[in-house]
């Protein structure tokens, strides 16, 4: 039989030498597709902020007892006094719900400062990751847009092709290789933008709602404003009634007399209650944002610094390196003679009204309330029986069990209870006794 004759085997398509790239180009990837994989390989992912671990919530619960459990305790103290009172009529006593709904409108208003000045630092922070997420989605494209050009270039061949071609079996692994860390790489890349764009839908949305709140707390201070005027005017309509009726009352020296017996026994009770309680932890020290040396003008001492933040040691180890709590001078000292007959526990100090005062020190706040004779009164507890004590207060900014720094901004200057000048009237005690503020503070 005559074998049939084979046709002859067909070559293998092959690309045309005018669509490869130059010489040896198909050898070996190009050196800026090799720079693009490597920059791909340094991507960073995603940056997101760690959150601070929350406390456990026994811990919480726990915390909110013992400051639920103090305030009652403080708050029943304050019925004890005013019933102890009796029938006792004081013509300040009419100041009482005005200039307690004052500082509770200027405590609620300077809550929502802080919360305004949270959120439009939020807004900050949202704009700029925003802007950073922008700027790396671009690069993204652009990297994707290279890679995508290069692959054209080369006619992405695939590898069975690659195979069936007969290359050098070294250079065919080398293009395998490469082929392989293309695909990786374009994956790798697509992913990063897919995230990219769903962070910044999140950013987006993040940022509404941070702008909603924004407005409602401007609208909720607008309207806490609007309340305080009204209050104000309420106390001033008032003052002027009795005015020669307060100042009748301050020159009678059992007045004087009951109002310091007041604030004694507030001070003893308060003793008690704290004795029974486990001491809080101390809170970080913050550094002063800085202070303004004053001048001396005599009769007067000026005293024209702010505390410092000092650290969470024991009080007596910060006698003579305290400052007082509010800038403006000393009328009165510790001791000197009082027109109505007694004597100064404390100092008095002028200042304008709304002045800051400050913390002189680390502490817990035990009292925060209006007492006849010292309008809005509030008193820190600084442990081992030390108390500092902030009087004539136009509004008070922390309530009983907050835990304060030295420097923390606590009130703001007034003339609440009757007083006849706008200043803050500032004792120091331990056990009790009233101490000299002046040997404790440093007005250098």
């Amino acid at each position: 039989m005559r074998k049939r004759r084979r046709p002859p085997r067909q070559p293998l398509p092959t690309r045309q030498k005018a669509s490869r790239p130059a010489s040896g180009a198909h050898r070996r990837a190009p050196r800026g597709l090799l720079l693009i994989l490597a920059a791909l390989l340094a991507l960073p992912a995603h940056a997101v902020k760690a959150k601070p671990v929350a406390p456990a919530p026994a811990e919480v619960a726990e915390k909110q007892g013992d400051l639920k459990e103090l305030r009652g305790q403080i708050e029943a103290l304050r019925k004890e006094l005013a019933a102890a009172e009796g029938t006792r009529a004081d013509a300040a006593d009419q100041l009482k719900d005005a200039e307690r709904d004052i500082s509770l409108t200027q405590r609620e208003l300077h809550k929502l400062a802080d919360q305004r000045g949270d959120l439009q630092k939020a807004l900050q922070e949202l704009g700029g990751q925003s802007r950073e997420l922008e700027g790396r989605l671009a690069g993204q494209q652009s990297q994707l847009e290279k890679l995508i050009h290069h692959q054209y270039l080369r006619g992405n061949p695939d590898s069975l092709r690659l195979l069936l071609n007969g290359d050098d079996p070294n250079q065919l692994a080398r293009d395998l290789h490469y082929l392989a860390a293309i695909g990786k790489a374009r994956r790798q890349l697509l992913d990063e933008i897919e995230t990219s764009l769903q962070r910044k839908q999140a950013l987006a949305a993040d940022t509404r709602e941070r702008a909603g709140e924004l407005a409602a707390v401007e609208a909720r201070q607008k309207e806490q404003h609007g309340k305080l005027l009204a209050q104000r005017e309420q106390r001033k309509a008032t003052l002027s009634k009795i005015s020669a009726k307060i100042a009748a009352q301050r020159r009678e020296i059992g007045s004087l007399q009951r109002d310091e017996k007041r604030l004694s026994q507030l001070i003893e009770r308060l003793a008690r209650i704290i004795a029974a309680r486990p001491k809080p932890r101390p809170e970080p020290a913050r550094r002063p944002a800085g202070e303004t040396p004053g001048k001396a003008a005599p009769p007067e001492i000026a005293n024209e610094r702010t505390p410092e933040a000092t650290p969470s040691s024991r009080f007596a180890s910060l006698k003579g390196n305290l400052r007082l709590p509010v800038r403006g001078a000393i009328a009165n000292r510790f001791g000197s003679a009082r027109q109505e007959g007694s004597t100064w526990k404390g100092l008095y100090i002028r200042a304008a009204t709304g002045s800051e005062v400050k913390a002189i020190a680390g502490g817990r706040v035990v009292f925060a309330d209006w007492m006849r004779g010292f309008g809005n009164l509030l008193i820190v507890d600084h442990g081992d029986s030390y108390l500092s004590i902030y009087g004539n207060n136009d509004a008070l900014l922390k309530q009983v069990g907050d835990t304060v720094r030295g420097g923390d901004n606590v009130a703001s200057v007034g003339n609440s209870g009757g007083n006849p000048e706008s200043g803050l009237y500032f004792e120091l005690r331990h056990q009790g006794q009233p101490l000299d503020p002046l040997k404790w503070v440093s007005l250098k």
